[in-house]
């Protein structure tokens, strides 16, 4: 039992690392009151799974050129101030959708002008915090560190929304949004006690040149590729968040959607409390492919069942093959990318996990505006499925992967020691 436990060395041995993971699971908890009270709140006002989907399509151009620019940022700025001033953003934006929700008549427009600005803050400030972790957490617990910030994340996304379905059948949006606020609030504060973490040496200023040469070097490691591509083809045919209401609705079960949401970080929280052998592992391409697969089995599986149970049991299983594959991502990302490159090679990285969902939302909404919800579900796994199985056979290298053998792990492992 004991080596199946989550590996606590990066906590006790890293105070920034401590301090990241206790904000996060703050900032989680909040966030997901928002992310059930907005979606929520636009099928109220327009009844329709279409316009729901549509927050996919406003959130993709920020989110792909802010996740782009905050990459190229994040290795030319002090990744600590960017942390703290996006936060900062996140919290005016949770600032106006609570003063739109206390409005006589709430307006439509304020809920897509927030999703777009929240998919540029994010976009900004992920590619800072994954570089800075990457900085701070030694080579040898990166994978130990990525359990367990899956762990806090699964933490967040099972507390988060279900105490917000709670909050908003019973308090309304503005409950939800409030709470949004002030965890943001304290977020700040707890970031301001992180120790400064200025760019290396040399660093240049973001350009156009500078984010060509992070494309380049991405491009050109086969093993980089199949991670993003993966990951893209996974998020894009079977990310389903955007139509839970409509899948509530015809399952008659409209009190489960805040479950709904948080099935899958239940499923995710069984891996990350079993994560132990994680740190033992070398193999990371093939926990890529294979929890890849079982997220999209899981979600076909979901569409075929007519009562919510084993629905959420199916939601489970893909989040736990979701989180599987986002460890396996994530250790490589951080096992073989160079310092100097991070935040560049962390902005490609928000593209990968983000601009899926955000497009998988606007496919699973279309869908399920003609073919219905459940239908949406069942198509998307299948194309996740058939997807992966192409990509892993047209990226071998990805699938040999050994963090042992790999010349771009075993060269960072020699900077790691060398800094």
């Amino acid at each position: 039992m004991r080596s199946l436990l989550p590996d606590l060395t990066p906590w006790r041995s890293v105070p920034d690392f401590r301090l990241l993971w206790t904000q996060g699971l703050i900032t989680y908890c909040g966030a997901a009151m928002a992310l059930v009270a907005l979606p929520l709140q636009i099928k109220d006002l327009t009844g329709s799974p279409l316009a729901v989907g549509a927050m996919g399509a406003v959130e993709l151009v920020p989110l792909i050129v802010f996740g782009l620019y905050g990459g190229a940022l994040a290795d030319a700025v002090d990744r600590r101030k960017m942390i703290i001033a996006t936060e900062a953003g996140l919290g005016c934006l949770a600032l106006v959708l609570l003063v739109n929700a206390l409005l006589p008549e709430p307006l439509l427009w304020p809920l897509y002008l927030v999703a777009a600005g929240v998919a540029a803050l994010a976009g900004l400030q992920r590619p800072a915090l994954d570089a800075l972790i990457a900085r701070i957490v030694p080579h040898e617990q990166l994978a130990a560190a990525g359990a367990l910030n899956s762990l806090r994340w699964q933490t967040g996304e099972i507390a988060g929304p279900t105490l917000a379905g709670l909050v908003v059948a019973f308090a309304g949006s503005a409950a939800a949004y409030g709470t949004t606020l002030a965890t943001f609030v304290l977020s700040v504060l707890m970031c301001r006690r992180l120790a400064p973490a200025p760019p290396s040496a040399g660093a240049e200023k973001p350009s156009l040149r500078g984010l060509a040469e992070g494309a380049r070097y991405a491009w050109s490691r086969p093993v980089l590729v199949g991670t993003y591509a993966i990951d893209l083809a996974a998020m894009l045919f079977a990310f389903p968040n955007a139509i839970y209401p409509f899948l509530a609705d015809d399952l008659d079960a409209e009190w489960a959607l805040g479950l709904m949401y948080a099935a899958g970080a239940v499923g995710s929280l069984a891996v990350s409390l079993t994560s132990g052998w994680l740190s033992r592992s070398r193999r990371h391409g093939l926990l890529v492919i294979g929890g890849a697969t079982l997220w999209g089995a899981g979600i076909a599986a979901a569409g075929w069942f007519e009562t919510v149970w084993p629905v959420l049991l199916c939601l489970a299983v893909a989040g736990a093959g979701d989180l599987i594959s986002g460890l396996g991502r994530g250790t490589i990302w951080n096992q073989t990318i160079p310092d100097r490159l991070r935040g560049r090679l962390a902005g490609i990285e928000v593209l990968s996990y983000s601009v899926g969902p955000q497009l998988g939302q606007v496919r699973a909404g279309a869908m399920a505006s003609w073919t219905g919800a459940r239908t949406a579900f069942w198509s998307g796994g299948l194309a996740c499925l058939a997807s992966v199985a192409l990509l892993s056979a047209a990226l071998p290298k990805l699938f040999a992967y050994d963090a042992r053998t790999d010349p771009d792990a075993l060269r960072r492992r020699a900077e790691t020691t060398a800094e």
